[in-house]
């Protein structure tokens, strides 16, 4: 029977085939699931055999612990570099959009909270 190994949901492009590409090497028999159409179904990993779930979990353990890793000495280069992204750039690449986009999340948060007190909650 089929047992489900990692979620592909939210996950980048490069990580999900880096790890592809680690159980393949591990000669770890897996398929993928895709979201479907709609991406109503759900994008994952599954192993064939039940008996290669410790190892191939270990695998993932120790690939997360390197990419998180990798993952942040990047950051940390762009940060001393000036180039990571900020709040600010946001609004000075497109100011008239970023106050559209705060103005509405605003709106919907006043909405929400009239509601709210209006119930009696």
């Amino acid at each position: 029977m089929a047992t489900l190994l990692f979620s592909l949901r939210g996950v980048p492009e490069d990580e999900a085939y880096e790890i592809k590409c680690l159980l393949t090497e591990k000669a770890i028999d897996f398929y993928e699931t895709s979201a479907g159409n709609w991406g109503v179904s759900m994008p994952a990993l599954w192993l064939r055999n039940n008996q290669d779930l410790d190892e191939a979990q270990q695998l993932l353990e120790a690939y997360h612990r390197y990419r998180s890793a990798e993952q942040k000495a990047i950051y940390q280069q762009l940060k001393k570099a000036g180039e990571h992204k900020r709040l600010r750039d946001s609004f000075l690449r497109n100011p008239l959009q970023f106050i559209l986009y705060m103005g509405f999340s605003a709106f919907i948060l006043f909405v929400s909270v009239k509601i709210l007190f209006e119930f009696g909650l």
